[in-house]
């Protein structure tokens, strides 16, 4: 069973996290917008987030990173400030490699800064926070530094005790690569600066809380029988099995510990998915899990974008379809049916109904994994995409876009792991993105990639003799 094709723009490889927290009105979404660039952030266009715009990716001096804009937290602004300024410094605590102290150079340092700089060091706060982690460097950052005067005068943040103070103007931009190039002296080494590499297929099981992730954990590690033990990990937040399925060792990144404590402000649950994000990005294949008395919720169209958008294989599992009421030969269609609507840009992931409770096709998720990983693997010769290409453009031959008219020149797959195409065409201006979408799914039903994303990038074929206008007739 499959949910058709709608791709969502192309992310980044497993990243750093660097979390803003401070008091409100200290300029913290401004100055996530000016790092991120505003249209940047990871949930702008999906529904039911658009008002959050909480995360957002930033690339800067060869490095990419996560950022967090904790704004969100302060649930009710008549509260006392350190109720929601709390719950920031949990996130921060727990889930950054930096932390970003933003205050306010016109204020100056207030006792609400204090109050927050104690609870970073020690992790200890008015809301028993605990610090279960080592400490994570922090950079102060006084905002609305628009001029010599509040940037001289900021040297009173350096009392917080911290290490670094970066005053910036965020609306202005002033001091911003300093902040950035601070960050990235600050973040832990690149992926690529590890040793060894474990080359068994490793498989996330992500979902918000309660969906079942941790029942099918159990259930799948109870049914194999495997011996089990505990992996040093290159994250803090999952916890890593492995389960022999069919004579193949896999390893099950298991993000059931999303919600540890039992008194948790409903604002945190937003941040929980940062571990899902953490273990997309180690993934190889990542396995969504959906309730299916609920149904889709915009967090799990989050979570669906992000393993779109990190390039992860994907099974979409439908868990507690025991309980349905009065299911009958067309309910799983409808539900399908369904599916395609809410995850409509991911119509081509493989979809599983399981009961994790009674263990009904838990197997099957595991099979389904393998399929997929093995489809991201595959290579399409040159040849075979050429004839596609052909019968493409004969089907339906692209039309003129801003005066130009794209002429391809030949298609070949790059990469593996997401498969990746590149089409050679005299102007990739001018192929417009409806034409884009046209020969992804065109590819996707002559060669299905059952559970990948994929990727087409457009390249000029000879920009120096090639042109995108319709050529005139001469003159006679």
């Amino acid at each position: 069973m499959e949910l058709g094709s709608l791709a969502l723009p192309p992310g980044a490889h497993p990243r750093p996290v660097v979390a803003i927290v401070g008091r409100p009105n200290v300029g913290k979404s401004t100055l996530f917008n000016r790092l991120t660039g505003q249209r940047r952030a990871i949930v702008e266009d999906l529904p039911g987030t658009t008002r959050d715009r909480l995360y957002g990716e930033v690339e800067w001096g060869g490095r990419v990173f996560t950022l967090i804009d904790t704004g969100g937290l302060e649930l009710r602004p008549t509260d006392a400030i350190l109720t929601g300024v709390a719950a920031q410094v949990r996130v921060a605590i727990e889930e950054a490699d930096v932390i970003l102290f933003a205050t306010d150079s016109v204020d100056g340092v207030t006792a609400a800064d204090h109050e927050i700089g104690q609870m970073l060091r020690s992790g200890l706060g008015r809301a028993g926070l605990k610090a279960d982690r080592e400490a994570r460097p922090v950079v102060v950052v006084p905002g609305k530094a628009d001029n010599d005067g509040r940037r001289t005068s900021s040297a009173e943040f350096w009392v917080l005790g911290f290490d670094e103070v970066i005053p910036v103007s965020a609306y202005h931009a002033a001091n911003v690569g300093d902040l950035l190039d601070a960050i990235i002296e600050r973040l832990p080494p690149a992926p690529r600066d590890e040793v060894v590499e474990d080359t068994r297929l490793k498989i996330a099981i992500v979902g918000r809380p309660n969906v079942g992730k941790s029942s099918l954990l159990n259930r799948l590690l109870g049914e194999q029988r495997a011996v089990v033990s505990d992996i040093p990990g290159t994250t803090r937040d999952a916890i890593d099995s492995v389960v022999t399925h069919d004579d193949q060792e896999m390893v099950l990144i298991d993000t059931a510990g999303i919600r540890r404590r039992g008194r948790v402000e409903p604002g945190i649950e937003k941040y929980s998915v940062l571990r899902s994000f953490r273990a997309i990005g180690r993934s190889d294949v990542s396995i969504i899990m959906i309730d299916a008395i609920e149904g889709v919720t915009a967090q799990d169209v989050h979570i669906a974008g992000e393993i779109e958008a990190q390039g992860r294989g994907v099974v979409v599992v439908v868990n507690k379809w025991d309980a349905v009421p009065d299911k009958d030969t067309y309910t799983a269609a409808r539900y399908l049916e369904e599916l395609g609507r809410d995850l409509n840009f991911m119509r081509w992931a493989p979809v599983v109904f399981i009961s994790a409770l009674t263990g009904q096709r838990a197997r099957k998720v595991l099979d389904e994994a393998k399929l997929v990983h093995a489809v991201r693997q595959e290579r399409i010769s040159t040849s075979k995409l050429n004839e596609f290409l052909s019968r493409a453009i004969e089907n339906n031959p692209p039309r003129g876009f801003r005066g130009k008219l794209a002429r391809f020149s030949f298609v070949t797959q790059a990469e593996v792991i997401p498969p990746t195409f590149v089409f050679f065409v005299n102007d990739p201006a001018a192929v417009h993105f409806t034409y884009q979408r046209y020969l992804e799914n065109t590819l996707r039903e002559t060669y299905p990639f059952r559970g990948t994303p994929i990727r087409l990038r457009f390249r000029p074929r000879n920009p120096e003799k090639d042109s995108s206008k319709p050529r005139s007739r001469p003159r006679r």
